[in-house]
């Protein structure tokens, strides 16, 4: 495999660790509602797990609130089962036809803990992003065995990719620092 693609296979896995991660810090609650608090959340529809976004409009009528409303009004007892079962800290509200949830203002004590899980997520996501790494400098030792890759090209390769994994990691902490910032203001 030439030096080029391993390079290429490398960035694109670290790149797929950022987007994964930037992802997942939607789900996390800052001081306004979000559509991306729910819109993950399986409800079992019909026997299969399927994305509330899926079968119901997500709406924010207020900063505080997010209104779900079914497109088939027999699947709200499906949709606030499955609310009550994912552990989000919100309790569904409905009037037969939509759900509404309340988010309470965020504690200080709340905010620090959601503030930590965000630094869990971003340790995941260097995880991944070093894993990479290691994958393709692996992958360039074992080219650089066969013959195919030359010993300054395999050493050049390895400086590039250590140069990506410091770029990502960057990436991956400004992310983060961007997320504790909305977290933590009042």
């Amino acid at each position: 495999m030439p030096l080029d693609d391993i390079l290429f296979d490398c960035e694109e896995h670290m790149e797929k660790a950022s987007e994964h991660l930037k992802q997942e810090l939607r789900g996390i609650r800052t001081n306004r509602a979000s559509p991306a608090l729910v819109e993950h959340i399986k409800v079992d529809y019909y026997g299969s797990p399927t994305n509330i976004r899926s079968i119901a409009a997500i709406n924010i009528p207020e900063a505080t609130q997010i209104l779900i409303k079914p497109f088939n009004p027999q699947d709200i007892k499906a949709i606030e089962r499955a609310i009550n079962d994912c552990n989000i800290g919100l309790t569904p509200h409905s009037d037969g036809k939509q759900i509404r949830l309340v988010l309470p203002p965020l504690s200080q004590e709340r905010r620090l803990q959601l503030a930590g899980q965000c630094k869990q997520m971003a340790e995941t996501s260097k995880i991944s992003i070093r894993n990479s790494r290691r994958d393709a400098n692996k992958l360039i030792d074992t080219e650089e065995k066969g013959g195919i890759i030359t010993e300054d090209d395999a050493k050049k390769g390895k400086d590039q990719i250590q140069e990506l994994t410091k770029s990502y990691e960057t990436k991956v902490d400004e992310l983060i620092e961007h997320k504790k910032q909305e977290i933590l203001q009042v």
